[in-house]
Order: structure tokens, then C-alpha cells, then sequence
């Protein structure tokens, strides 16, 4: 725990201070050691009378202004200050210096800024010369402890600097990976929307297609079956206006409550709705049902609705079967139909085999697509695996 987590109060006091140029802050700390250093020459009075020699205010001048260029040249300022206060006690009229703050903070900024070899051997030089040059045991032993307690503070101030900056450097990349994962996000979205706007305005326009070729057919020789094929129209087209008015919704700030997603239960309504354009459809289901997550049963819908709409426009037949086959880890759904059975019915340049495909990897399933071999026509087998529907 360090001063400003014990005293919260001096959080601002700091957050302004890095704000601050680092030529000021060190011209202030300059000028605050100089202060320092030459108190005792101000405050006290020279035991043999008259003032101290001038050489003592010289010495204390020379150590503490040049820690206004500590950052810039931490070595050249460390050297300057430990030589001039060493040439202290060249005049015997000067008043002592209990500490010579100029070269620990010297010395700090050197442990702190300077690369290791350089620094390793400043601590060195000015440990030794300090014992050469100091008379007594004792001012060696605390002058080495000194230099080596700011050294060490000095260490780990680079420390916790290189600490804070890997902090930042990492929130700035969580923050670009953020961003990344969301427009990927984004990406996928707009192509679940663009399949679904497909698979609706394709069902609805090949309902009303076909219902529309045949309205003038039968409109004189059966007017209930021409009025019949109009309602299927009609229909249609609000079916799909409902469905794209739900999903553009989605893309709306300020939309409201939304209406629910196609479901597995509305296969039926599908089926019915289809048949209305003279295609017989059956639907029917073997095995245990049970619960979905939403995705799964949207896109077990969307796959039923681009098969049937894929055999309405382009199969030629006259009957397709739903199957809902639930085992015990897998749903399968069978769409076949009893036309060309050649592959027209999902032609190679469209999007309803590519969609379906998609649509059964996205959920971790799979699709199987081609001509029945238990005889004419084609058949869409989709797997969808029930594990992936549970949530933990």
C-alpha cells in the first residue's frame, strides 16, 4: 500500500502534480533542497564568530541547481552534485549538513531513468568514492546506507512506472479487441438479418408469384378458387410486411416491445399457408419434443420456410413433407418434395442452399442436401444438435 491508497485525500493533490510540466516540478524540488541545504548556514550562528565562509553557500548552491536537468541528464547532475559536496569541507568555517539531499535524489533519479549498466555503475563510483573520501567509519556506513535506500526507492519507482504503463497498454488493447469483437458482432448480425429479410421476401413473393399465375386462369371457370388464390395473396404479403416490421424494428433505438421470433410451432401455419398455392404439404413429427433456445427454433423455421419456398418456385411438384424427427440428442428436420428431384430446386447462384447450410453450422448442426434415393425428388435433411441448446 503506498501514501495516496492510505490517505485518499492526497489522490487530487497527486493526479494535479502529474499534471504539471517535469521542468517545473524539478526547478520546485530544486529550489527546495536549496533551501534545505542552506538552512543551516542561515539558522545557525558560527561558533568562532562572523559569518560561515562563502565557500559552504557556493558548495550548497552547486549541489541542488543542477537537479533542475535531473531527468535529462541523471548521470551528469549525479556527478556534479556528489563532486561539490564532497569539496564541502575544503573551507573549516561552514556550517554541518546533517544530509546532502542534492545527491540522494541524484542518485534516485539515476536508478530510476538510467539504463542498467549505467546505473549499476553510478551506485558503484559513488559508493566507493564516498568511503574514499569521508573520513570517519560511521559517515561511510550511513552514506552508503543512504545511497543505497534511494537507489532501491529509485528502482521501484521505475518499477510501478513500467507496471502502470503495461496496465494501460493492456485496458487500451482489451478496449481495441472490445471494439473488434463488436463489430464482428455487428457483422454477424447484419448477415442474420440479410438471410431472414431473404428467406421472407423470397416465401411471400413466390406464394403470391404462384397464386397470381393462377388467379386469371380460373378466375371465369372457378371464381371461388380465383377469389381463394387472391386472399392467399393478400396474406402473404402481411405475413411478410409483420416479419420485416419485426426485424427492422430490432434496428430501431426507441423500438418497443417486440414481437416473438417464428417457432417450431409455427411450422404448421407455414404448411398451411403454402398449401394455399396448391402445393399438398404435410407435417408431421416422431420422437419426444422438447424446449429450444430461441435461436434454434428460429432457425429451424427460416430452414423449413427457404425449403418449401425453393421447392414452390422451382421444383415442379405437386406434394413436399415436413418431418420433425427428435432423437435423443438431435432434432432432424426432412423437407422432400416429389418434383424434378435435380437440383433445381436450390439453384447454384442463389442463397437458399448457402443459407440453410449456414444457418445449420452456425448452431454447431450440419445440412445435407440433394436428389431422394427412395425415389423422384429432393430432399433437405438438417441436423441440429440438442446439446447446444442447453445453457449452463
Amino acid at each position: 500500500m503506498n501514501l495516496v491508497s492510505a490517505l485518499p485525500f492526497l489522490a487530487p493533490v497527486q493526479s494535479r502534480l502529474r499534471s504539471l510540466p517535469a521542468l517545473w516540478l524539478d526547478t520546485a524540488l530544486a529550489a527546495l533542497v536549496l533551501i534545505v541545504q542552506m538552512w543551516p548556514l542561515l539558522s545557525r550562528e558560527n561558533p568562532n564568530g562572523g559569518p560561515w565562509d562563502w565557500w559552504g553557500y557556493v558548495v550548497v548552491i552547486a549541489s541542488a541547481v543542477p537537479l533542475v536537468w535531473r531527468r535529462r541528464a541523471p548521470v551528469t547532475v549525479l556527478l556534479v552534485s556528489v563532486i561539490a559536496t564532497s569539496l564541502y569541507d575544503l573551507a573549516d568555517q561552514v556550517a554541518a549538513q546533517p544530509i546532502w539531499y542534492g545527491g540522494l535524489i541524484a542518485i534516485y533519479t539515476v536508478a530510476a531513468y538510467s539504463p542498467p549498466l549505467r546505473r549499476v555503475g553510478m551506485l558503484v563510483v559513488t559508493i566507493v568514492g564516498g568511503v574514499l573520501l569521508v573520513g570517519s567509519s560511521d559517515t561511510a556506513l550511513r552514506g552508503i546506507v543512504l545511497f543505497v535506500a534511494a537507489y532501491a526507492i529509485g528502482r521501484a519507482s521505475a518499477a510501478s512506472r513500467a507496471y502502470a504503463a503495461a496496465l494501460e497498454e493492456r485496458a487500451v488493447q482489451l478496449e481495441h479487441e472490445r471494439q473488434a469483437e463488436a463489430e464482428r458482432a455487428a457483422e454477424r448480425e447484419r448477415a442474420r438479418i440479410a438471410r431472414d429479410m431473404h428467406d421472407i421476401l423470397a416465401h411471400a413473393v413466390s406464394l403470391m408469384v404462384v397464386q397470381a399465375e393462377a388467379g386469371p386462369v380460373v378466375v371465369r371457370s372457378n371464381p371461388a378458387r380465383a377469389e381463394a388464390a387472391f386472399d392467399a395473396i393478400a396474406s402473404a404479403g402481411r405475413d411478410a410486411m409483420v416479419q420485416l416490421r419485426r426485424m427492422l424494428s430490432a434496428l430501431k433505438e426507441d423500438a418497443g416491445p417486440r414481437t416473438p421470433q417464428p417457432t417450431l410451432g409455427d411450422l404448421a401455419g407455414l404448411s398451411g399457408q403454402v398449401a394455399d398455392t396448391g402445393l399438398d404439404v404435410g407435417f408431421s413429427t416422431s420422437g419426444e419434443p422438447r424446449s429450444l433456445l430461441p435461436d434454434i427454433e428460429v432457425a429451424a423455421y427460416r430452414i423449413a420456410q427457404e425449403a418449401l419456398t425453393n421447392i414452390v418456385k422451382h421444383a415442379g411438384a405437386a406434394r413436399a413433407d415436413i418431418r420433425l424427427i427428435w432423437q435423443d440428442d438431435t432434432l432432424m428436420i426432412s423437407i422432400t418434395d416429389d418434383g424434378r428431384g435435380s437440383g433445381a430446386s436450390f439453384p447454384s447462384g442463389g442463397n437458399g442452399l448457402i443459407g440453410i447450410h449456414e444457418r445449420a453450422a452456425a448452431l454447431g448442426g450440419s445440412a445435407t442436401t440433394g436428389p431422394r434415393t427412395d425415389g423422384p425428388g429432393f430432399q433437405v435433411l438438417v441436423r441440429l444438435p440438442l446439446a447446444e441448446s442447453v445453457r449452463a
